[in-house]
């Protein structure tokens, strides 16, 4: 797992699930990481993880990964999306669920955000990773496409219409908003990319106490408004009753 703000929470929630099962691997579900840049390194660190993914290309890519790595009997990849969820999970709900990058593109947002918390163990925890709407209005605005940031920024969804990738970005009301409406109680919404994307890679390439200082930087600032909130993504962390 990597040092930023978002790998750290989830290392402590794997460690604080690892002691609530008495040391039992941890059951993960990681819904849409077809590709396993999640889904390996948790693995690695002693997770069963199961990847739901409507993506047979993703799925393949995530077998050989898991095979180099040496995880692929941890690793349980399975085709299906959000609305196979119910009969996809672990049995008795995940102890981690994961919707990287998944709510921008699903058609229901509330149904979604239900569908992975009910796939989630009481007292277990789901963690959302999204595409924040200030952030996309900065990055058109510093490109000098001022049209599309006045577009993302006004378009209730952050959506720029026509050839936009995404059908929605959120910011950290409509976030934690969404989660609360299934159920869950967040408990921290943090930043990802927060100043990292503003800073040219010539001024880290080559100089190891410049990059160990950003990774420092990137870490203090994900947590404190406003800089988290103008992350280029925003990740929560939202618990399931007991």
């Amino acid at each position: 797992m990597r040092s930023d703000a978002v790998h750290q929470v989830l290392e402590t929630e794997i460690a604080d699930a690892g002691r609530r099962r008495d040391g039992r691997p941890v059951r993960v579900l990681d819904v849409g990481g077809g590709s396993g840049v999640w889904a390996v390194p948790l693995a690695s660190a002693g997770c069963h993880v199961t990847v739901v993914d409507p993506s047979p290309d993703a799925l393949a890519t995530l077998h050989r990964r898991a095979a180099d790595a040496g995880v692929a009997d941890r690793v349980t990849p399975l085709q299906g999306d959000t609305d196979a969820l119910a009969a996809l999970s672990p049995e008795g709900g995940a102890d981690l669920v994961l919707g990287h990058g998944v709510l921008e593109y699903v058609d229901d947002v509330p149904a979604a955000a239900a569908a992975l918390a009910s796939a989630t163990a009481p007292g277990g925890a789901v963690s959302v990773l999204v595409a924040n709407r200030y952030a996309a209005v900065l990055a058109w605005a510093l490109a000098g496409r001022v049209s599309e940031a006045l577009g993302v920024l006004r378009d209730p969804q952050g959506n720029l219409g026509g050839s936009d990738a995404l059908q929605r970005r959120f910011d950290t009301e409509q976030l934690e908003r969404v989660l609360a409406a299934a159920g869950l109680t967040v408990e921290r919404v943090l930043g990802q990319g927060v100043l990292t994307d503003l800073v040219p890679g010539s001024v880290l390439d080559n100089n190891p106490r410049a990059a160990e200082a950003m990774t420092e930087l990137e870490v203090t600032a994900a947590e404190q408004p406003p800089l988290r909130d103008i992350a280029t993504r925003l990740h929560a962390i939202a618990r399931k009753p007991a």
